[in-house]
């Protein structure tokens, strides 16, 4: 069973600090790395292979050369059991660990009082590989221990000791606002003159809070945010206020994308609706298809899937037109529109429909030539492939959505919403193949990368519900207390 590398192995700060260990990280050479915990660490064979998560013969081979570590998803395996400082990864070619949230929380395993300690949620990227990669590891026994006990009974006592309460408690602030234009409910921290600075600093935050999927603290201040915009839009005059309705469109979309991930529908229609006139008063045409989208979106949650497709497709060629030479900026909420249209066609069933505009996005992601989250839509060739798996799993192929998601490169995924997506939209397709171990731990994953996407949407929570009820027996008790654990009602 995998541990920590502080259960087994003793590694000094001064390791990491060493010459030849740089000289091995900076060349991805593993195998003189774990010679090197050999050598200076006095690390076993076995004792690195656990806190690895692999197999004594395997880690031999590795040390011997006989085999290479190739992929991403195993090199940030092992800098995670190794526990590596951020230093060594980053000379390593992996991101430091860092956390989206200022309030997110531990999910370190805590021993209960009468039984052996409970093992830590594994990272991410090891959760995904078990899931995407390593075949030839499929029946590693200990993987396989691993991958069946993440859940032990007390995974997520740490965490729900500070209380979990879900986002949409609080979703009820919005509905003044969004009803007429109100105030909120109380004071915000906006009071005061229009300051456009700080207007669109706010925005900007909201942008990042939601993209970070730090619904909770966003909840809270978006609504006198709303409100503040409102008051500037009326107050300001001049190009001042068409930036302002801009700045107003944007704001009212992140409200629509939260009120939908609640699944508060009417709220969200009304958010939408006034990103929209928002946006057709600051008379710009990229605001205006940007704020298709979350029309769009409100559409087919109600659904209104030909309408959806109808106005993603309509204003994504208004846009093309309107631009006579389209910018990164144009170009990236143009994309944006096509894939949010494709989502509407798989849908709706119309499989032709979702392929040809998820081609179309395709061509406008390899113009771009990168992902580079321009106007907040993540759109890019990396992005373009996260909508077609949820496209493959939307119609109903399973191994497609598998294949696609292997190929995905998690270390190009700098958006917390969208990494969380591709784990959920990954755990959709393995429970569709009857996989109910794999569809676990994605789970486990998108809740390890954004504990709010998965405990504050019902959508999600369903999902795990629909896991409890259906998985084996040798699965039900862990699913069940992930699902309980998650406020789920079983």
């Amino acid at each position: 069973m995998r541990g920590r590398a502080s259960d087994l192995i003793v590694i000094p700060g001064s390791f990491w600090q060493r010459a030849e260990v740089t000289t091995a990280l900076d060349g991805r050479d593993v195998g003189r790395l774990f010679q090197l915990l050999r050598q200076y660490a006095g690390a076993s064979q076995t004792q690195i292979g656990i806190a690895c998560g692999m197999t004594q013969s395997k880690v031999s081979d590795i040390m011997r050369g006989a085999q290479q570590v190739i992929t991403l998803a195993l090199f940030e395996r092992i800098a995670n059991g190794l526990e590596m400082p951020d230093p060594a990864r980053i000379t390593l070619g992996l991101a430091p660990s860092t956390t989206p949230c200022s309030t997110a929380r531990q999910v370190n395993a805590v021993p209960s009082g009468d039984g052996p300690a409970a093992l830590d949620a594994s990272p991410v990227s090891d959760l995904l590989s078990i899931d995407l990669g390593d075949r030839e590891e499929e029946e590693d026994p200990v993987r396989r221990r691993t991958f069946v006990g993440l859940a032990g009974a007390s995974m997520f006592s740490a965490m729900l000791a500070e209380g979990a309460g879900h986002p949409a408690n609080d979703v009820g602030h919005f509905a003044p606002v969004l009803a007429g234009g109100a105030a909120a409910p109380e004071p915000g921290p906006f009071d005061g003159p229009p300051d456009m600075a700080s207007l669109a600093d706010a925005v900007t935050q909201a942008r990042h809070d939601y993209q970070a999927c730090c619904y909770s603290g966003l909840i809270k201040y978006l609504p006198p945010l709303l409100t503040r915009l409102h008051a500037a839009c009326l107050t300001l005059d001049g190009d001042a206020r068409l930036r302002t309705y801009g700045l107003s469109a944007d704001a009212h979309h992140v409200a629509a994308g939260l009120l939908l991930k609640l699944d508060d529908r009417g709220l969200a229609y009304l958010a939408a609706d006034r990103s929209m006139q928002a946006a057709r008063a600051s008379q710009d045409p990229v605001t205006i298809g940007a704020s298709a989208r979350i029309v769009t979106h409100t559409l087919m949650s109600g659904r209104h899937l030909q309408a959806a497709i109808s106005t993603a497709s309509t204003h994504a060629q208004r846009l093309d037109q309107d631009i006579t030479a389209h910018s990164p900026e144009s170009l990236s909420v143009y994309g944006a529109l096509l894939l949010r249209g494709a989502i509407a066609a798989a849908q709706n069933d119309q499989r032709s429909a979702a392929h040809d505009l998820l081609a179309e996005a395709d061509n406008a992601a390899q113009r771009l030539g990168g992902d580079g989250n321009l106007r907040w839509t993540a759109f890019g060739p990396i992005n373009t492939k996260l909508h077609r798996v949820n496209i493959a799993v939307t119609l109903g192929d399973a191994g497609t959505a598998i294949d696609v998601a292997r190929r995905i490169d998690l270390s190009k995924l700098s958006v917390t919403e969208r990494k969380a997506s591709l784990f959920i939209d990954t755990a959709r397709a393995f429970l569709q193949w009857g996989k109910h171990d794999n569809a676990y731990v994605a789970l486990r994953a998108a809740e390890q990368v954004a504990h709010e996407e998965v405990a504050g949407r019902p959508s999600v929570r369903r999902l795990v519900a629909d896991l409890a009820r259906s998985a084996p027996r040798s699965l039900k008790p862990d699913a069940e207390q992930f699902a309980r654990q998650l406020g789920t009602p079983q």
